[in-house]
């Protein structure tokens, strides 16, 4: 099972897409400053993921929402998703 997963940062609200195998490892990793992108702005909270067959299809996904480039889409995902 692959992911594509949503995290706001708690310090300046700010959103991270990515995408990964193994969803509980990689939301320890960012808490703990291990991923150099996202580090400055700990903690992080998951929001939403969604999960695919492979990897290629999780990417994908990312860089489609990566894509909309407008926070409010994202947002917007975020609230209409049934992860809360």
């Amino acid at each position: 099972m692959y992911y594509t997963y949503i995290i706001k940062s708690q310090k300046n609200n700010s959103y991270y897409i990515g995408s990964c195998k193994n969803l509980q490892d990689r939301i320890t990793k960012h808490n703990k400053g291990l991923v150099k992108s996202t580090k400055r702005y700990l903690p992080w909270k998951l929001i939403y993921y969604e999960f695919f067959h492979t990897l290629k299809e999780a990417r994908k996904r990312e860089k489609q929402i990566k894509s909309w480039k407008k926070r409010a889409a994202i947002e917007k995902l975020i609230k209409n998703s049934k992860f809360k």
